[in-house]
């Protein structure tokens, strides 16, 4: 074969060619898949940060309340601390505040009961912020690889089509349109594994941090519920 025969069919199946002479459809499963990756792969990184910057509060904020002292001394060094007061920092003072605020008007039980959903409610808003964004990425994860299928069935019978034109099977004939299909299978694979595994693990810490949100919760309600004789008339 002449070699600059073999040069021009080179090119022709260069990944950059194929894509430029795709159809139309696969052109636009293409875009719709790269923008989708390009959105995960952003929040990838966004919930990389968060979630990070969530295991650290914690750090910090358990460091500081179990390094002893009043709990009012406690409150007033993490109420206003951008560093402390998020996670549990913030469920902590949600619960403080809420006791502090009923123990004087109500029953001591009644106010526990009003602490502990105080910090019930900071602890589903502490939750909320963790989890945002996550189905963006679930979604991503279970509806890219069907779109790069589709372009998969498009340029499968694209290909059948040339040769039902053609009148016989050769390479030049096949070749392109199933390049576009393999290439669109990629392409939602591409899409769609990095997206399965950050939600993956992103959920087992969201799960983990929540574990370790709910066990506070439990520790400092006791330590209320010990305080609860000393508000007794």
């Amino acid at each position: 074969m002449d070699p600059h025969s073999i040069a021009n069919s080179a090119q022709s199946l260069s990944l950059g060619h194929l894509v430029m002479n795709a159809s139309w459809i696969v052109q636009g499963i293409l875009v719709i898949l790269l923008i989708a990756s390009v959105a995960s792969w952003t929040i990838i990184f966004q919930k990389w940060a968060v979630f990070a910057s969530a295991h650290r509060a914690l750090e910090r904020f358990e460091k500081r309340f179990w390094s002893g002292g009043e709990m009012s001394q406690i409150y007033q060094h993490v109420s206003g601390n951008s560093d402390l007061e998020t996670g549990a920092g913030s469920i902590f003072c949600a619960g403080y505040e809420e006791f502090q605020r009923q123990r004087n008007k109500i029953r001591p039980s009644d106010a526990l009961d009003a602490a502990r959903r105080a910090m019930r409610v900071a602890q589903m808003r502490e939750v909320g912020r963790l989890e945002n964004n996550l189905a963006f990425l679930a979604s991503v994860s279970s509806v890219s690889p069907f779109i790069g299928l589709f372009g998969t069935v498009w340029g499968i019978m694209t290909a059948f089509m040339h040769i039902g034109i053609a009148g016989q099977a050769t390479l030049a004939t096949v070749a392109p349109p199933v390049a576009e299909a393999l290439i669109a299978t990629a392409a939602g694979l591409f899409a769609a594994i990095p997206a399965t595994a950050a939600y993956n693990r992103y959920v087992h810490q969201l799960d983990k941090l929540d574990a370790q949100y709910e066990v506070f919760m439990d520790e400092f309600t006791n330590i209320l519920h010990r305080q609860v004789p000393e508000t007794k008339p």
